[in-house]
């Protein structure tokens, strides 16, 4: 049995199945996927960069805008509209660690929308300001 125990430990080790650290994904990659959440809704228009910056630029019926905070130009710093906690840059222009982690942008995603609408961003929504902010330029 410990013969057997040993073999499996060697094999695993070998073969590279031990655990891994997750491998990020490019911000084109969160893309593609929010895309293919989208593509299935009714109603659905290829992602639009001049739709994502009008939706990231404008008040939703209540105080904030995403620009808010994350300002006019998002590869810069911006500051909590209500903290005034700094907050790194957006746009993946300015900060390369940005949309590159598909469970941080879904945890974004739905706190920001949340403050932002008082309700979850669309997948169109969330791939229209996706898109605008793989435009920006620093």
């Amino acid at each position: 049995m410990l013969r057997l125990f040993h073999f499996v430990v060697a094999f695993v080790a070998f073969t590279g199945l031990a655990a891994q650290p997750a491998l990020a994904e490019t911000p084109a990659e969160i893309l593609a996927s929010i895309h293919k959440e989208a593509a299935g809704t009714p109603g659905f228009q290829e992602f639009s960069a001049e739709r994502g910056e009008s939706f990231f630029k404008t008040k939703h019926g209540g105080e904030w805008s995403c620009a808010s905070c994350h300002t006019d130009n998002p590869a810069m710093p911006g500051k909590h509209a209500k903290t005034g906690k700094v907050i790194d840059p957006l746009a993946p222009s300015g900060n390369a660690a940005r949309f590159t982690s598909p469970k941080r942008v879904e945890k974004w995603f739905k706190r920001n929308c949340n403050d932002v609408l008082d309700r979850a961003c669309t997948p169109q929504e969330k791939g229209d300001v996706l898109a605008y902010l793989l435009t920006v330029k620093k």
